[in-house]
């Protein structure tokens, strides 16, 4: 997978529908590295964004990710870090994502990469 992606650690995407940048607290992209250096990743180079929250915890499950889905970024985790339970948004269509789900263990597959499993307290414990 290393090849296959670039994992960007509190580094700004752009957002083209509200000319906006969010800085995720890792972003999963495209690795196109140099044309990184003209421009952010847009929303089409996002596989999947993560949030670690326990303090902003309402904004990131309610307000980001609204502003994520209606962006269409595909794949939205947010690490509840006070509940010790991931949540996972996907398949966005226009401000909300269909999908959530809340887990506290085991493994998730991310949706761009079906083959890959995560462990979700590995993801709880950083």
């Amino acid at each position: 997978m290393s090849q296959q992606v670039l994992i960007r650690e509190g580094k700004p995407i752009t957002l083209l529908i509200s000319n906006s940048e969010s800085e995720p607290d890792l972003a999963v992209v495209e690795p196109l590295e140099d044309e990184y250096f003209d421009h952010h990743p847009y929303p089409e180079n996002i596989y999947w964004l993560i949030e670690y929250s326990y303090s902003s915890l309402e904004k990131d499950l309610e307000d980001k990710s609204k502003t994520y889905a209606f962006a269409n970024i595909p794949e939205y985790w947010v690490a509840n870090l006070r509940d010790q339970e991931l949540v996972v948004f996907k398949e966005p269509v226009k401000e909300e994502y269909q999908s959530q789900q809340r887990l506290k263990q085991g493994e998730i597959q991310p949706t761009a990469f079906p083959h890959i499993s995560l462990s979700v307290g590995y993801l709880l414990a950083r």
